[in-house]
């Protein structure tokens, strides 16, 4: 088939599929409509259909979720092509630099959005665009941690690492000494979505970066910004990780192929044992591996800098053309609230679409019972979010193609990698009037 009759056939099914979406749309009815980027009939999909019922019952007003996961932006893309947006898309921080920049996104008034006061300042960065205004209501936030096999790092008679050398000793360890008991090798040490689909091998390599004290872009003035990946402190990092796959091969096979959906399963299989991961599965692993097999640990500090992770969660992303612009600014005021919060938090059980609270007056201890998540969020403080440059996703896309080449290709010198990556980035930049 051609490209120009695949794209009619791919037009068309979208078209069927996605019919009536927002309240301007041409659907049937009047609700407000909900996109989220999650399985249907998940437990996260659930939950956000709780989250709409509960603010259905609260204000009168009608609401719908529509949870969808695969090529989530393409969809996006098509819905703008007719213009029938969603009135509401509930998705990751670091789209907003790439929906804003396609006029998708409404402006948002923090001072006119109710309990828009109670938020943490660290979370509104997350919805601050690169001309300083904001174009979404924080809703989720999340650092990332390490999930380990307790019961195996136990087997081999290790403590918790607290340097990079001890992570590397655990993950050899995982790999070689038979931690499952099964009379085998046949684990691993770090399992790792490294695949350069939406630009997963960058998204799981930042938090060893930031750790170390480099990082992707530096503030070059107001709006500006410089690329550092070939700063010693970031090639150290990819430098440590092109190790893990390469000279120690402590690395669960295919990793370089993989994203998240695989390596949950990897995980949840027994075929390696550290996962560098935010807290949105820790529920999940509880329930299929056990709780007492599980433990989590902070990111040590590199030898070069730290402390730091990657920061990022979802937004409440208010759409342009919306018909029904007093619905969509109610909802994020729900969604904000203490009890919007609480709902998406959903306790302990598997299904969080709020994984730490942004409303600082929602307590995490009184309503997550597992201590494990008190490790996520002390890493929060120092959490580091995407830059608010025009346009995040073509950049840590480019990072992850660069990134993966060096964990694929064990000929690969990283600091040459990194060069060209810093080069390709500046021309990034300049396409984005942000060098």
């Amino acid at each position: 088939m051609s490209r120009r009759l695949l794209g009619v056939a791919l037009a068309t099914t979208l078209a069927v599929t996605l019919t009536g979406c927002g309240s301007g749309g041409s659907g049937s009815d009047n609700a407000l409509e909900i996109w989220i980027r999650q399985q249907p009939d998940s437990d996260s999909a659930k939950t956000a259909k709780k989250l709409a019922e509960a603010f259905q019952k609260a204000t009168g007003i009608q609401a719908k979720v529509v949870a969808l996961f695969d090529d989530f932006e393409t969809k996006l893309q098509q819905q703008a092509a007719q213009k029938q947006l969603p009135d509401i898309v509930i998705n990751d921080t670091a789209q907003l630099g790439n929906m804003q920049s396609q006029g998708w996104l409404r402006e948002v008034d923090k001072a006119a959005l109710a309990g828009g006061d109670k938020l943490s300042e660290l979370s509104w960065k997350a919805a601050t665009g690169s001309d300083g205004k904001f174009y979404a209501a924080p809703f989720s936030a999340q650092a990332f941690a390490l999930i380990v096999r307790k019961d195996w790092r136990e087997k081999v008679g290790l403590q918790p690492p607290t340097t990079w050398a001890e992570l590397a000793a655990l993950a050899k360890a995982f790999t070689e000494k038979d931690p499952d008991g099964n009379g085998q090798q046949d684990t691993s040490g770090f399992v790792v979505p490294g695949g350069t689909k939406r630009g997963y091998a960058s998204w799981y390599a930042s938090s060893l970066i930031y750790a170390n004290g480099g990082d992707f872009l530096r503030s070059a003035g107001p709006g500006k910004f410089a690329p550092m990946t070939n700063d010693p402190k970031t090639v150290e990092a990819v430098t440590f990780l092109q190790e893990q796959f390469c000279t120690a091969k402590t690395v669960n096979p295919g990793a370089v192929s993989n994203d998240t959906t695989v390596t949950h399963e990897v995980f949840e299989k027994g075929q390696g044992g550290i996962y560098l991961v935010g807290p949105y599965v820790l529920a999940r692993f509880v329930k299929s591996i056990g709780t007492d097999k599980l433990e989590v640990v902070a990111v040590p500090k590199g030898p070069s800098g730290g402390p730091g992770t990657l920061g990022e969660g979802e937004n409440v992303y208010l759409m342009a053309g919306s018909e029904n612009q007093d619905g969509q600014k109610k909802f994020a005021e729900y969604a904000i609230s203490p009890e919007g919060q609480r709902i998406g938090m959903n306790k302990d059980a598997p299904g969080a679409i709020v994984r730490l609270p942004v409303n600082t007056g929602v307590d995490l201890a009184s309503e997550r019972q597992d201590p494990r998540w008190k490790v996520f969020q002390d890493a929060y403080a120092d959490a580091v979010y995407a830059p608010p440059v025009p346009n995040w996703a073509p950049i840590r896309q480019t990072s992850a193609d660069a990134i993966n080449t060096v964990w694929a290709d064990c000929s690969a010198d990283v600091k040459t990698a990194m060069d060209g990556l810093n080069t390709e980035l500046t021309q990034e930049l300049q396409s984005q009037k942000a060098s």
